[in-house]
């Protein structure tokens, strides 16, 4: 008689989902179902490079299916979950229904607004496609708008881009924008010069890059400011409105202001009646399990990983991928009722690039800063791309974006959107 194979559903294809797909991939002991609202696996970590026009959506992101296409256990399904049902094992989608032995929630993170959601319609946040789409839209057109209306004065809050948050997406939107600004796009405009394009990247804290060493911090700053842009630290944010941002001792008057502050659990997690902190992260044990059923596994952004620790596990790619890892590993050892150790996060360090030839880079002892850095940040970026398409063709972009000083994505996709409007 045939072993009954045991079900497995995956919510969302993201580092961490993926790793666990592949880890079960051809299993004859498992069914594998995906379950996603987006068709494709993203490369997050590059997303501000299509916010400022240098890759375009194609160069990041690959369908799910044509990942999993080899894989004759695994069954993609495009929806959104709208409810789980945890006592009969079974979630809800599209009007749909999936049974599971094992369900692991990998469902990512959204823009986090610390409880301040009015925020929201003020600001663009960069967690997808979507978003980064929307400002390299915004980009775009301010100055499209400013040319038309030729004058710097009047235009001055279309040409001044406000980043709130100062991590690696925070450093790297600055410097990026600073860099298309002040240099790739400088001589295509003739009524005015977007050379005088303003880039204030705000701070909280007393300095960027917490998760860094002080040198790296400083280091950063200094190159920032060399690409001129203005670094406030120490700098809460006490308001957004439709004009601007308030600080304690300025208002700064702003149209773009992107917000790279702060992150919480995905939509789906915050309505889940699941233990979740104020994030709305779910907390799990030792072994990625949720504390209220067991045979649910949550990863990555969605969890609250913080057993034994001084404070929760970060959301990186690294800790997706390898909780992933440690999930499949441990669905099958509990099968064969094997005892499995509890998860271990292996830091293998932090990477921030500032711009063209700059980038910081920190491996336990090795601090890499400049030219050094930013090679190594090319280099491990690429290595972690899905998809030997994805890899050459971003390769081919940044070789051509390097030589030449071009950004070769900026597309408007309107005919002739409003510029009407004056500031």
């Amino acid at each position: 008689m045939s072993k009954l194979k045991k079900k497995v559903v995956i919510i969302g294809a993201g580092f961490g989902g993926l790793q666990v797909i592949k880890s079960l991939a051809n299993h004859r002991d498992y069914d594998i179902v995906v379950v996603d609202k987006k068709n494709h696996h993203l490369f997050q970590p590059l997303l501000y490079q299509v916010a400022t026009a240098v890759l375009s959506p194609a160069d990041i992101a690959i369908p799910t299916r044509s990942i999993t296409t080899k894989y004759k256990n695994v069954k993609v399904l495009f929806g959104e979950v709208s409810d789980i049902n945890f006592e009969k094992k079974e979630i809800v989608f599209q009007n749909n229904t999936e049974s599971y032995d094992y369900l692991i929630l990998a469902t990512g993170a959204k823009t986090g607004y610390f409880g301040n959601t009015q925020w929201q319609n003020k600001t663009l946040g960069l967690k997808n496609l979507k978003d980064a789409l929307s400002i390299r839209r915004q980009i775009l057109l301010s100055f499209e708008q400013a040319e038309l209306i030729g004058d710097y004065e009047k235009s001055k809050s279309l040409m001044h881009y406000v980043i709130i948050g100062g991590g690696p997406t925070g450093v790297e939107l600055a410097g990026s924008i600073a860099e298309l600004s002040h240099n790739i796009i400088r001589k295509d405009f003739r009524n005015i010069d977007s050379g005088m394009t303003k880039v204030t990247l705000i701070e909280a804290g007393p300095r960027l890059l917490n998760a860094f060493s002080e040198s790296s911090s400083q280091f950063t700053k200094s190159k920032l400011e060399n690409r001129g842009v203005e670094v406030l630290t120490n700098s809460p944010v006490l308001d957004i409105t439709d004009t601007g941002v308030v600080l304690k001792d300025r208002v700064i008057e702003s149209k773009t202001i992107i917000w790279a502050a702060g992150v919480e659990g995905s939509d789906l997690a915050k309505k889940l009646p699941l233990n979740k902190d104020k994030s709305n992260r779910v907390f799990v044990d030792e072994h990625c399990r949720s504390i209220d059923y067991p045979e649910v596994f949550v990863i990555g952004d969605a969890a609250n990983f913080s057993k034994g620790l001084s404070k929760p596990l970060p959301g990186v790619s690294p800790v997706a991928m390898q909780q992933g890892r440690y999930v499949a590993k441990y669905i099958q050892n509990h099968d064969k009722n094997r005892d499995m150790p509890p998860f271990q996060y292996f830091d293998k360090g932090n990477m921030a690039t500032i711009g063209r030839t700059d980038a910081v880079a920190e491996f336990g002892i090795f601090k890499l800063k400049g030219i050094f850095g930013w090679l190594g940040w090319l280099f491990v970026h690429l290595v972690y791309q899905v998809g030997f398409k994805n890899k050459v063709s971003t390769l081919l972009s940044w070789v051509w974006s390097y030589l030449t000083f071009r950004a070769g994505s900026r597309l408007i996709q309107e005919e002739v959107p409003d510029l009407s409007i004056r500031p």
